[in-house]
């Protein structure tokens, strides 16, 4: 017999309905939660637009409104959220914290660390771990002078865009308790950092310059001489770095052309096509010109202008090719000039310091250097320019062997792995460390523990002779504007296998300075 199917259980929907309505008594209590959660949210709410957003990364550094940039001044370890230069900042702020309270003067590193920019990047890192293997020797090894030093790293952001609010900052910095004294690093010749330098000076504040090599960065003889009262540099500039070249290369101007670019406001490139100009007085070509984008460190559209000025170029008799612009479009031109329809014919590009960062640029295409093509650049510093090798004699005066070799055992405190030296960097902030420090020492009256902001930036006529530092990069005498006088000129080639070999020392006034090295009269 089949089973009787069972009956369908109606009453369980409406027993779960009956279940969900509510007594009045448990209407209220709902509607207490209720408003209680509600007010309770809204108060959130409320407190939340009323209260400020905490922008803070760390002591002294925050995030400006509308960046995520961390923008500031730091000597606590702190490293900008770039994760290459953590081991240093870390570095900095362990020695730091060692210092005696009232016993120290502080340095600043003004740099944009957290630029997005590769070659930035690598130059920023090198430029750190280079302060900071002064400001180790500082402290341990110089005969327990006084005062001891204190170095703290200052982020202007990429491009330098925020320079204005870390400025402010380091200039509040003057008095107790960071009793800051000098700022270095300032490395890049650009409408920021003119601004930047402008304001410290403005506040008496002593500024040491790496790398900037513009002309319009300086103090020099004539009328509105002292535009930067303070501003020392141990780079030589623009035009001492075309002279340096000229008389390496002896170059003939009726062979020779000049690609620039016409964009106006960037310091180094402007300077750097009237010294090359210069020099080419006499030339048959009018300028090849190119337009870079705002910011040059853009790819932007000038390779497909490149690829045209190659063809332009192969329609001349020229064998030297002078290039006035920054790395980005420099790797651009050798790239096309390596590719450019008269392949039968070799040439030589010359161009300034910015030939550094092509040794790290990936994107360098290492064909175009086998093309018949030598690239040379005028270097800032380079770790074989001191170095004794067989075959090529140190020169007797400029720099030493002894100060590159003192220079080789502090840098390597600042990395666990090497630090590379083929750029320059490192070596050249590292005396600009040295600069400073020499300066706030001299400055420091005896018996005092560290000397009045006003009497550090009064120092620089008196870094001469005698008194000269000694830099790894070469002596550093500075003429009564603060510009290092015939400052040793690296001449550097790019290899075919992307290494910066060491050509040989160029010098501005054609030959080493004498033993005395004292600058003669200007103006």
């Amino acid at each position: 017999m089949p089973d009787r199917p069972t009956a369908p259980r109606i009453g369980r929907p409406l027993d779960r309905l009956r279940r969900r309505v509510r007594t009045p008594r448990q209407r209220l209590v709902a509607s207490v939660v209720t408003a209680a959660v509600v007010l309770g949210l809204g108060g959130y709410a409320v407190a939340r637009l009323n209260t400020p957003e905490d922008r803070s990364c760390a002591a002294g550094v925050e995030r400006p409104e509308g960046s995520a940039e961390c923008v500031g001044v730091n000597g606590d370890g702190f490293a900008f959220g770039v994760p290459e230069l953590a081991e240093v900042a870390r570095a900095i702020g362990a020695e730091n914290a060692t210092l005696e309270p009232g016993a120290y003067a502080t340095v600043a590193v003004l740099l944009p660390l957290t630029s997005t920019d590769a070659g930035m990047r690598v130059k920023v890192l090198h430029e750190v771990q280079g302060a900071y293997a002064y400001q180790y020797r500082a402290n341990h090894e110089s005969n327990s002078e006084t005062p001891k030093i204190r170095l703290v790293l200052a982020n202007t952001g990429k491009g330098n865009a925020h320079w204005r609010g870390t400025v402010d900052r380091l200039v509040s910095m003057t008095g107790a308790p960071d009793r800051l004294r000098a700022v270095s690093g300032v490395a890049t010749s650009s409408t920021e950092i003119r601004e930047s330098v402008t304001a410290l000076t403005g506040a008496g504040i002593a500024v040491v310059g790496t790398t900037i090599t513009a002309d319009d960065i300086a103090n020099g003889p004539g009328p509105g001489h002292n535009r930067y009262p303070g501003l020392a540099r141990v780079s030589p500039t623009n035009n001492d770095e075309a002279r340096a070249l000229a008389n390496f290369g002896r170059v003939d101007a009726a062979k020779a052309l000049l690609v620039q670019d016409t964009r106006s406001g960037d310091h180094y490139t402007d300077t750097l096509k009237s010294a090359f100009a210069a020099s080419l007085k006499g030339a048959p070509y009018e300028p090849q010109l190119f337009t870079s984008p705002a910011d040059p460190t853009d790819e932007g559209t000038t390779a497909n202008t490149f690829r045209q000025i190659t063809h332009l170029i192969c329609d001349t008799r020229a064998e030297t090719v002078f290039f006035a612009g920054r790395h980005t479009q420099l790797r651009q031109f050798i790239n096309a000039l390596g590719s450019r329809g008269c392949l039968d014919r070799a040439f030589t590009i010359l161009t300034g310091d910015e030939g550094s960062y092509l040794g790290a640029d990936k994107q360098l295409d290492p064909g175009a250097l086998k093309a018949k093509l030598t690239v040379r650049y005028a270097a800032l510093a380079h770790p074989d320019a001191w170095k004794q090798s067989a075959g090529r004699k140190v020169p007797a005066t400029g720099g030493s062997v002894v100060a590159y070799s003192t220079f080789v055992t502090d840098i390597a405190r600042a990395s666990k792995k090497p630090v590379p030296l083929a750029d320059g960097q490192a070596i050249v902030a590292y005396d600009a460390m040295a600069t400073a420090v020499h300066a706030i020492r001299q400055a420091t009256p005896q018996g005092s523990q560290y000397p009045e902001l006003a009497d550090v930036v009064t120092q620089w006529p008196q870094v001469k002779g005698s008194l000269r530092v000694q830099g790894a990069s070469g002596w550093i005498c500075l003429d009564n504007y603060g510009n290092p006088y015939n400052k040793a000129v690296p001449i550097v080639e790019l290899a075919q296998d992307g290494t910066q070999r060491f050509v040989q020392i160029a010098w501005p006034e054609g030959k080493p300075p004498s033993a005395s090295c004292l600058p003669p009269k200007k103006g």
